[in-house]
């Protein structure tokens, strides 16, 4: 009888693991499955096991492909599996071709005169996923905010960051959901952010990913009203709660689709956007309305500098600019009252009402 062995976490079962299982099975006779115990897990991925141990091998066991199951004790990293394999001394040890400990299993087979086998990689009969995805996936939010932000824009961008710039951002509802999104889309407000969060992807990352900037996952998933330090990642410097501001925003929609990563190397004033960023970060650590209504004024001007075409005006507006990069989306209006932002709302069917939000 050849016996094959293989060890991981396996802590959410998913079709990726029951494919390997079934292509260890098929190199011999009988396959032993070892999966880390809970205390391997919390000392080695500090996080706890979804379900208690003996539930898991239970459920392991049940696969028609596996023989036996056993739990890997051993404190070593990489080998939590080592007692068991050296007393079952198996003819096979199964690896997949991302395997992080093989010098520490090839040691180890050959002690017992075992074959380190890679199985390569196979076309997946699912699309593939991972238990960190799965987690993710469960902790994801049901709903989240969007953002406007009011100064410090594209220096969230690492190949645009400057030492002691600032950015300068709110999340906003009304909320969103996979199922309800009461904004247009590619608008300027961190859609793509919302939508990386509310399927339980890693925002940030993503957004680096397009060439853009981080402002819009780190805000979405921090909430408030908040200032930002520019940099390579995002670093939270002050955080509101954003009351300075309730009754007094509104959205104005261009009916322009917006395109962050296709203006992105556009010229632009990056000196009067850097000094937006600080008179908006002090603005908002003083709570003064009106030096927050300066600083979207500066990066108005950085935008109609740049090309953009000039935004509709409004009675007793204090302050105007295009949400994220600009050249369409949604432009925020900034007012000196509730009455009047809700005359604004009620008189311009492209506008909607925004509050800030703070979870």
């Amino acid at each position: 009888m050849k016996k094959v062995f293989v060890s991981g976490c396996y802590d959410i079962l998913h079709a990726g693991h029951v494919q390997f299982f079934n292509e260890a099975k098929a190199l011999g006779d009988h396959l032993t499955v070892c999966f880390a115990s809970d205390e391997v897990l919390w000392e080695h991925k500090q996080r706890r096991p979804s379900i208690p141990q003996e539930h898991k091998k239970a459920l392991i066991q049940t696969l028609n492909m596996v023989d036996d199951v056993v739990i890997g004790t051993n404190m070593e990293i990489g080998l939590d599996f080592k007692d068991h394999f050296l007393h079952i001394k198996p003819d096979i040890l199964a690896v997949t071709e991302d395997d992080q400990y093989e010098d520490k299993k090839l040691k180890l087979c050959k002690q017992t005169g075992t074959q380190y086998y890679i199985l390569p990689k196979t076309p997946p009969k699912f699309e593939p996923v991972s238990t960190t995805k799965i987690v993710r996936w469960i902790r994801a939010p049901r709903k989240a905010p969007l953002r406007v932000d009011f100064a410090g824009g594209w220096l969230d961008v690492p190949r645009f960051a400057r030492e002691g710039g600032f950015i300068v951002n709110c999340a906003i509802s009304p909320l969103v959901s996979l199922k309800e999104w009461e904004y247009e889309k590619r608008s300027g407000v961190g859609g793509s952010g919302a939508w990386a969060l509310l399927n339980g992807e890693d925002g940030v990352n993503s957004e680096l990913d397009l060439g853009v900037g981080w402002q819009d996952p780190a805000v979405i998933q921090e909430t408030g009203l908040c200032i930002w330090k520019s940099g390579m990642q995002p670093v939270l410097h002050l955080k509101r709660n954003g009351d300075m501001l309730k009754g007094l925003m509104a959205l104005f929609y261009t009916d322009i689709e917006h395109d962050t990563p296709g203006i992105a190397d556009r010229d632009r004033n990056y000196e009067l956007i850097y000094k937006a960023g600080i008179v908006a970060a002090d603005a908002v650590l003083y709570e003064d309305l009106k030096k927050l209504a300066e600083a979207v004024q500066m990066s108005y001007k950085a935008q109609t500098e740049e090309g953009m075409e000039v935004l509709p005006e409004a009675d007793k507006c204090l302050a105007r600019k295009y949400c994220g990069g600009g050249w369409g989306g949604y432009a925020l209006y900034l007012f000196e009252s509730k009455k009047v932002r809700d005359k604004f709302v009620a008189t311009h069917s492209q506008a909607k009402e925004i509050e800030p939000f703070i979870r």
